[in-house]
């Protein structure tokens, strides 16, 4: 039964891109923030935005591989190597569409994204008891 794990997958890769999303949304609003009360320093407020993209990218395979272990499924270094890589290059490409405010990564990207982490859900052999 291959589609339980493509439908796990879809799970696990819609809230993770939620939660990197808005964990991106929200650090580069800090970020923007302190920039705006700095006066005349150039590079205020890049710091923060830096730590929040390395986090963003840091937390999207962490959360592929936790999502997918409590739905009981194994065998997932394609999804997690693979999403983690296109999570970096997705949010990379669209940093500018994120750091306004308001702003997020485009809907047929991210449902792009989605797909793609679903497909690659199926990667590994489903979990049999």
């Amino acid at each position: 039964m291959r589609y339980v794990r493509h439908v796990k997958g879809a799970v696990t890769v819609t809230v993770a891109t939620a939660a990197c999303h808005t964990l991106m949304s929200a650090g580069f609003a800090g970020a923007r923030d302190i920039a705006a009360e700095s006066d005349d320093d150039t590079w205020a407020g890049a710091f923060e935005f830096l730590l929040t993209t390395a986090a963003s990218w840091a937390l999207m395979p962490l959360l592929l591989w936790a999502g997918m272990r409590m739905m009981g499924e194994t065998h997932n270094a394609v999804l997690v190597a693979v999403g983690g890589l296109f999570w970096a290059g997705v949010s990379g490409y669209f940093t500018d569409d994120i750091d306004t405010a308001g702003g997020h990564i485009p809907f047929l990207a991210l449902a792009a994204y989605i797909l793609l982490g679903t497909g690659l859900a199926g990667a590994g052999p489903s979990h049999r008891d």
